[in-house]
């Protein structure tokens, strides 16, 4: 049963979102333009549920010569390549707002283990064993409110396979509202 509330309840906010939030959509996408030559929307793929592959949308924070498919935390010298504009949307988790349209077309719901790389093997076999793989991924998970970037692999791993077997509704509520505050403090966040 939950999994349809969830569903349903994912639709409706990301919809909701998506209209109430369209005046600050269009001020990004002006300010990203203006600073930089480029596409405004940056699309990765990403390994969803089961590990089916999915395009992920996000507002692009850095120059279009950076290499692809790395992690930002992975790159020589990352904040050579992010925007000035960039820095203020990750700080404040802004450049995640795209996917919004990802949670309304069903490749991702709000909460659940974050959408890995599809080149993030380590990552992929580890959440496999503790049956993450088979959770819809989220803009924001057990692992995200737990560390978010600092946490390595086994650990984040660990959060995700534990949010798949403990999902529920108020669970979910629990990490949103931990979600929220770890944006309005920036803890957790490697810029």
């Amino acid at each position: 049963m939950y999994p349809f509330i969830k569903r349903s309840l994912d639709l409706f906010s990301s919809l909701l979102m998506l209209v109430l939030l369209s005046p600050v959509l269009a001020a990004i996408a002006v300010l990203i333009k203006a600073e930089s030559p480029g596409p405004v929307i940056f699309t990765q793929k990403r390994a969803g549920k089961n590990r089916r592959d999915f395009t992920i949308y996000k507002f692009r924070t850095m120059r279009t010569d950076t290499p692809k498919d790395t992690p930002t935390h992975l790159l020589q010298d990352p904040q050579n390549y992010v925007t000035k504009i960039g820095k203020i949307l990750r700080r404040l988790s802004m450049d995640e707002l795209p996917q919004l349209v990802n949670i309304l077309r069903g490749d991702m719901s709000f909460i659940g283990p974050r959408p890995a790389l599809w080149n993030q093997f380590d990552l992929l076999e580890a959440r496999e064993r503790l049956g993450a793989n088979g959770v819809m991924p989220g803009l924001t998970g057990w692992a995200q409110v737990n560390g978010r970037d600092e946490l390595p692999i086994p650990i984040k791993a660990g959060f995700d396979g534990e949010y798949a077997s403990r999902i529920g509704f108020s669970f979910d509520v629990r990490i949103m509202l931990m979600t929220i505050k770890k944006v309005f403090t920036g803890e957790g966040i490697k810029r």
